[in-house]
């Protein structure tokens, strides 16, 4: 059974809108049967912490299109996106790239 693990969110580029204006998050995720992946908390984050218009953070499993999303200032694409197992301590930012006028 993986332990409790605390990490930082954090939201820019006006995602921060969908979570009530905060930017930074410090959390800690429950303990689970399976260690904690980006699928798992994108999961979580929707349940938890996204207070409105989900369909403008996640599409599906994963986040839409338009959302830049880092994990301890790396992209996600080169850590292996939905799949990475998360530590204690990692810092995952989510951007918005798209900006609606």
């Amino acid at each position: 059974m993986a332990a409790p693990l605390a990490i930082e969110l954090e939201f820019g580029g006006g995602a921060e809108l969908l979570f009530d204006g905060v930017k930074k998050h410090k959390i800690t995720l429950p303990s689970n049967e399976e260690p904690w992946d980006m699928k798992q908390l994108l999961v979580w984050i929707r349940q938890n912490l996204l207070k409105e218009r989900p369909e403008l953070f996640v599409q599906g499993d994963s986040v839409r299109p338009g959302i830049l999303v880092l994990i301890n200032d790396a992209d996600w694409e080169l850590m292996g996106e939905l799949d990475y197992r998360l530590e204690e301590g990692d810092n995952i930012t989510f951007i918005s790239t798209l900006h609606g006028g």
